[in-house]
């Protein structure tokens, strides 16, 4: 009996927590609901503006905003780049023979014309002896064949063969100082020379890198910027840069683009020229390069966040007495925190700048401060 007891008083209480979780859940009427404040039983549309959405809580949304005024837009692009010699060049003999000298210290500076180091030139040089040796009596004949061709005293054909041998002796002498001029290796510009590749004894060729000589004392800033910018960017347009470990900033020009887009990585190949003559940068260097493209003096913008994008329509919320108002514009340049009006917007409007995503046309809103 006192079992049975037991199973009843259970089932009561199921029955009864049953019931009770069907009541809470139930739809209610409009007519039930009531907004926070307003007395109980009150209608839901009487306690805000007839047809009017309200924020949480039935009160007018808090907004942040900003008032449209002109304001001056840079199209700034930061990118990575090379520090590259002005000037650069693998100094190697024009001709072949043993090296007999070398005449600099590696990692010197040099001037142009200096001769840096020498190939054996004995051969030419006797060679060089033996013309001049026969200059005076070959000009000597070629005299006195002019003069005996004036007075009629030799054929024309016995005056212009001697002539002829002389000029050719000249042609041979000034060949072979071409020739010993060719096994003298001269720096062709200013700059600092490297390490040497060579050693005294060392058979050389054309082919043989003596040393690399540099050109410091201006710099090319070397980068490549998205292909939307060729034809935008101009010679003599500033950029900064900076280098990895240092936080100085430097200031260079632009001074050539390519002549066309890397069809590969779709980009523009830009230079920039630098004036290095501290000594302070080395050719090599990884670069952060700062280039601002275009500038925009009286431009419309507004903050990023305060633009809605639907269905490929861009739009903003405008604050117009109390409410949210869409306002569907045409955007221009974006930038890091704002983007560029083109239409849809004039100086004064008020745009609501937070909680866009819970706006909607006609609801109510409070401008915060």
């Amino acid at each position: 009996m006192k079992k049975s007891v037991k199973w009843i008083i259970i089932a009561v209480i199921v029955i009864g927590l049953a019931v009770l979780g069907i009541y809470r859940f139930k739809p209610k009427a409009n007519s039930d609901i009531s907004a926070p404040g307003a007395p109980a039983g009150a209608p839901a549309a009487a306690q805000g503006a007839p047809g009017a959405a309200l924020g949480r809580g039935g009160g007018p949304l808090l907004v942040r905003y900003t008032v449209i005024k002109t304001t001056e837009l840079i199209d700034g692009i930061n990118i990575s780049g090379s520090l590259i010699p002005n000037e650069e060049v693998d100094l190697s003999f024009e001709t072949s023979g043993k090296i007999t000298d070398i005449f600099f210290e590696e990692g010197s500076s040099v001037r142009k014309g200096q001769v840096l180091a020498k190939i054996n030139d004995a051969p030419l040089q006797a060679q060089l002896k033996k013309l001049e040796a026969q200059y005076q009596s070959t000009e000597d004949r070629l005299s006195r064949q002019k003069a005996l061709y004036e007075k009629e005293a030799v054929s024309k054909e016995a005056y212009q063969d001697a002539e002829a041998n002389f000029n050719k002796l000249q042609a041979d002498i000034e060949e072979v100082k071409a020739k010993l001029e060719q096994t003298e290796l001269k720096a062709p510009f200013d700059g600092i020379i490297g390490l040497r590749q060579v050693s005294v004894g060392a058979y050389a060729s054309p082919n043989t890198t003596v040393a690399t000589l540099t050109s410091v004392k201006k710099l090319k800033i070397e980068f490549a910027i998205p292909e939307r910018y060729a034809g935008v960017l101009q010679n003599g347009a500033g950029l900064t840069f900076t280098v990895e470990g240092s936080d100085e900033v430097y200031n260079a020009k632009v001074y050539a683009t390519n002549s066309k887009v890397d069809q590969g990585t779709r980009t523009f190949l830009v230079r920039a020229i630098y004036d290095n003559s501290d000594g302070k940068l080395v050719p090599g260097r990884y670069v952060s390069v700062s280039l601002n493209t275009r500038t925009f003096p009286d431009a419309i913008a507004v903050p990023s966040e305060a633009i809605v994008s639907e269905m490929g329509i861009d739009k903003v919320f405008l604050f117009k007495a109390g409410r949210a108002v869409p306002q569907e514009i045409t955007k221009g340049l974006r930038t890091d925190a704002e983007v560029q009006v083109l239409s849809g917007l004039g100086v004064g409007d008020t745009v609501i700048t937070s909680g866009t995503m819970q706006l909607r046309t006609g609801m109510a809103v409070e401008l915060k401060n």
